[in-house]
């Protein structure tokens, strides 16, 4: 009797916490139903950056009209992606909202759907960019509140879109009657851009996140617009991405990231010719050329370890013929130590974690610094 009274004691519990729980369900669903919906606005009212040239077929893509039927078709293709691009906006909304749909509705078993699909909001706190949210993806189409319950007071955003997806429409909503402006500073600079060449590891693989991509850290480290030219799997040299690259109006840096993807052979038959129609178009820039990455497991895999270092080989081997031919804005990046000696900072022994992403950055930033500085 007395366990049959202990087991009535606990479905009488349950059934209690049950019909609290839908209660409390009920009571949220019913607040959120009587909140204030935001406003929103097409996003394509506010400034874009990342892009080379506005003549694309979309506005959040990357590669210009003229090169499809031209590029590769992969080119091509990740060129619809929305790698790099943010915008820039102003509030003093309590809260921040995005709807977006996406191009293609990608996911992969490597990279976090946030990162693939989804949109990344900063804001200007004492005079540095902070996180303030990320805004996960429901499936193509997406409607999210990235932020509540703030201060209304003016804020600069920067609102970073999608690494491995396009984006084929955007809205941003506030709170009614709240502000939503033009950002009412320059920042990061327009002057004078950084262009990054580079594999499906520039494109942002696999960042948790977009902001936490390293071309996008670096744009908030040197406060300046960087241009991710990033292309997973493609970055062959095509000699249209060179030119490409020599078409952005006053340039303040190249970075030539490309070795992980290109073959040695490529590097060797390709790489300056490369090279030579973006210093034709700009003859003072610099220009840095990158190591491929030691892979964690090549210290296991002896064939990815001889790739690599005949990549690298030949990446120096370029470097040491122009600067023998008299070339003096080039510089010189090495992989050793890039990502850290401890295996930890990929997800599959190939693609950046943020780990991974943060070594990276903390690794080049003081060459890419002096560069500049030069410049």
């Amino acid at each position: 009797m007395c366990d049959k009274h202990d087991d009535m004691n606990r479905i009488s519990t349950f059934i209690i916490a049950a019909a609290a729980f839908l209660a409390a369900g009920l009571q949220v669903s019913a607040q959120e139903a009587s909140a204030p919906q935001p406003v929103y606005t097409d996003a394509s009212a506010f400034p874009l950056y990342g892009k080379v040239t506005e003549q694309t077929s979309a506005l959040y893509e990357r590669l210009p009209i003229e090169l499809k039927g031209v590029s590769r078709d992969p080119v091509w293709y990740l060129g619809t992606h929305s790698a790099g691009l943010f915008i820039r906006f102003r509030s003093n909304s309590t809260s921040i909202h995005v709807k977006w749909e996406s191009t293609y509705n990608n996911t992969m078993t490597h990279m976090t759907d946030t990162g693939t699909k989804g949109l990344d909001l900063y804001a200007l706190v004492d005079d540095e960019w902070r996180h303030v949210c990320s805004a996960q993806p429901q499936g193509k189409t997406s409607e999210r509140k990235m932020i509540a319950n703030m201060d209304p007071v003016e804020r600069e955003y920067m609102l970073y879109l999608s690494l491995y997806d396009g984006v084929k429409s955007l809205e941003i909503g506030v709170d009614e009657g709240a502000t939503l402006d033009q950002p009412a500073v320059d920042r990061p600079s327009r002057e004078k851009p950084i262009v990054m060449y580079g594999t499906s590891i520039l494109q942002g693989g696999c960042a948790n996140r977009a902001g936490m991509a390293h071309t996008n850290i670096i744009s908030r480290r040197l406060d300046r617009e960087v241009i991710n030219l990033g292309f997973s799997g493609n970055a062959l040299l095509d000699l249209e991405i060179a030119e490409l690259m020599a078409s952005v109006e006053d340039p303040g840096l190249y970075v030539m990231d490309y070795a992980p993807n290109a073959w040695a052979e490529t590097i060797d038959e390709v790489g300056e010719k490369f090279f030579r129609i973006i210093r034709d178009a700009h003859p003072d820039v610099p220009v840095v050329f990158i190591e491929d990455v030691i892979f964690p497991f090549s210290i296991f895999d002896n064939r990815i370890l001889a790739e690599v270092t005949k990549k690298n080989q030949a990446q120096k081997r370029l470097f040491d013929k122009l600067k023998k031919s008299g070339e003096k804005r080039i510089y010189y990046i090495s992989a050793e130590g890039m990502i850290g000696e401890d295996g930890e900072a990929t997800v599959d022994g190939t693609h950046f974690t943020d780990l991974g992403m943060m070594r990276y950055v903390d690794h080049v930033l003081p060459t890419l610094k002096k560069a500049l500085k030069k410049k």
